[in-house]
C-alpha cells in the first residue's frame, strides 16, 4: 500500500485532486451515480483524483474477475505517469520503497513474500491472541467508563484498539502510535500535496528502518523478530522494512474504520444493533455484513493490464490502469437481493471487502476477531449508548484511501 501511494505521489500535481466518482459516498452509501454506472454500462473509462486515464470496473463479477487474475492484471507492473510538477524518485528510491510491498508486486515475487508471512496469520494462530485482544477491549471500555460521557468511539475505542494489537504483534513501541498514526492519516489523505505525502512516505520508511535495525541486533518474540530469525537470510533489510511498513498500517487503518463505521452503523439500526449485543451466533454473521455494506477500501490497488482484454464486454488495451469499485461490487443485486440496506441476519458470503486471489487480505483472520470482540463487548459495556450529535453532524472522512469517520461523539 505504501509504496503504491508513494508512487502515485510521485507521478501526481500538486493541485488539490477532484474526488473520483468510485469515492464519492452520502453518508454510509456510494452515491446513486455508482449504481447507475454498475447497472447500466458496468465500465467506464474515468479519471483518476490525478488526472490519469483509467477504466473503473463496478459490477461484482467483474471485479472478481480482475482481482483473481493478477497475470492480465498486475500490482507491479504500471505505466509512468509523469504528472507537470510532480515529485521525482530516482529508479533506486523507488526499488527501495517498493521492496517487501506484497501488494506491489505480482507472482512468484509475491508469492515467497506471502508464503513467509501466511502462518503468522492462520486463523489457530489468531485464536492465541484472543484472550489478549479481549483484555485490550475491556481496558479501553474500563477507561471510557472512568472519565464518562460524552466521549470520542473513535479517538477512545476505535483507533487505539487495533493499534495496540498489531504494535504488539509487530513489536512497534506503542508509545510511538501518536506518531506513526498521524503520519499514516496524512499519507492515505489524497487530497493532500502529493510532496507532503511522499516526505511522510519517506519518514515513515525511516521509522521502520530503526525498528527492523533493532529487530536485527536482537529479535524478540514478535513478528519481526520472528522474520528476522526465520527469514533473515532469505530477506533484505528493504524488504523487511517494506513488509513491516504495510503491517503497520494495514493492521490499524482498516480495522479501525470499521469499528467506527460499524458502530455507526448500528446505532442508526437499533434492532440490528440489539441482536448483536444479546445474540452470541448473531455477532459473526454481523461482521460479514458490515464489512459487505460499509465497503471501507474505496478500490484496492489499481491494477494494469499487461495485454488487450475485455472486461464486461469493453475492450481494455494492454498498458491501461483498472479501478475497482468494491463499494459498489458489494451492493450489486446480482450478488444478492436488496444490496442497498443493512441486513446483519442475511449471508453476506462472496463479498470483496477483503479482496480476492492471491491478494485477499492477509490480515482478514485478525481483523474478523477484533471485530468479533469489540462489537459485542461494546455494546453490553453500554447498552444505552447513543449518538451525543445529531447524525447529519457526524463528520465522515471521505478523501481518504480508506473511508471513516474523523470522530465519533456518543454518550450512555
Amino acid at each position: 500500500m505504501t509504496e503504491t501511494l508513494q508512487e502515485e505521489a510521485r507521478e501526481a500535481p500538486e493541485t488539490p485532486p477532484e474526488m473520483p466518482l468510485h469515492m464519492r459516498r452520502k453518508g454510509f452509501d456510494p452515491v446513486p451515480e455508482m449504481a447507475a454506472l454498475r447497472d447500466d454500462e458496468g465500465v467506464r473509462q474515468v479519471e483518476t483524483a490525478f488526472g490519469m486515464p483509467a477504466f473503473l470496473v463496478t459490477r461484482h463479477a467483474d471485479v472478481k474477475a480482475v482481482l483473481a487474475d493478477s497475470a492480465r492484471f498486475s500490482n507491479e507492473s504500471r505505466r509512468a505517469f509523469d504528472a507537470p510538477g510532480a515529485p521525482k524518485l530516482s529508479a533506486e528510491e523507488r526499488d527501495r520503497m517498493r521492496a517487501g510491498n506484497l501488494l506491489g508486486v505480482d507472482p512468484p515475487e509475491h508469492t515467497r513474500l506471502r508464503r513467509m508471512l501466511t502462518p503468522e496469520f492462520t486463523v489457530r494462530r489468531m485464536r492465541r491472541l484472543e484472550p489478549r485482544i479481549v483484555e485490550i477491549v475491556d481496558d479501553h471500555l474500563d477507561q471510557m467508563g472512568k472519565a464518562g460521557p460524552p466521549s470520542d468511539l473513535v479517538a477512545d475505542f476505535a483507533l487505539p484498539i487495533p493499534s495496540l494489537v498489531i504494535c504488539e504483534l509487530l513489536g512497534v513501541p506503542y508509545a510511538d502510535r501518536e506518531s506513526f498514526q498521524r503520519r499514516t492519516g496524512k499519507l492515505l489523505d489524497i487530497s493532500l500535496p502529493m510532496d507532503e505525502r511522499l516526505e511522510l512516505g519517506r519518514e515513515s520508511r525511516e521509522y521502520m528502518a530503526g525498528l527492523v535495525a533493532r529487530a536485527q541486533a536482537a529479535p524478540g518474540d514478535d513478528m519481526l523478530g520472528m522474520l528476522v530469525r526465520d527469514h533473515g537470510d532469505d530477506l533484505s533489510t528493504d524488504e523487511l522494512i517494506g513488509i513491516a511498513g504495510l503491517l503497520l498500517i494495514a493492521g490499524h487503518e482498516t480495522t479501525s474504520n470499521m469499528l467506527g463505521l460499524g458502530a455507526l452503523a448500528l446505532l442508526r439500526h437499533p434492532e440490528q444493533l440489539a441482536l448483536v449485543r444479546d445474540d452470541p451466533a448473531a455477532v459473526a454473521p454481523a461482521v460479514e455484513e458490515l464489512l459487505r455494506f460499509l465497503g471501507i477500501v474505496h478500490s484496492g490497488i489499481p491494477r494494469t493490464t499487461t495485454r488487450d482484454v475485455e472486461v464486461g464486454g469493453v475492450a481494455i488495451p494492454a498498458g491501461s490502469l483498472v479501478i475497482l469499485a468494491l463499494a459498489a461490487a458489494n451492493r450489486d443485486p446480482r450478488l444478492l437481493a436488496d444490496g442497498d440496506r443493512l441486513d446483519i441476519t442475511r449471508d453476506a458470503a462472496g463479498h470483496v471487502a477483503f479482496g480476492h486471489g492471491v491478494h485477499h487480505c492477509l490480515g482478514a483472520p485478525l481483523a474478523r476477531m477484533e471485530m468479533r470482540i469489540a462489537f459485542p463487548a461494546l455494546l453490553r459495556r453500554f447498552p444505552r449508548l447513543a449518538l451525543a450529535v445529531p447524525f447529519d453532524e457526524v463528520e465522515f472522512r471521505a478523501f481518504h484511501f480508506i473511508y471513516g469517520l474523523r470522530s465519533l461523539p456518543v454518550t450512555w
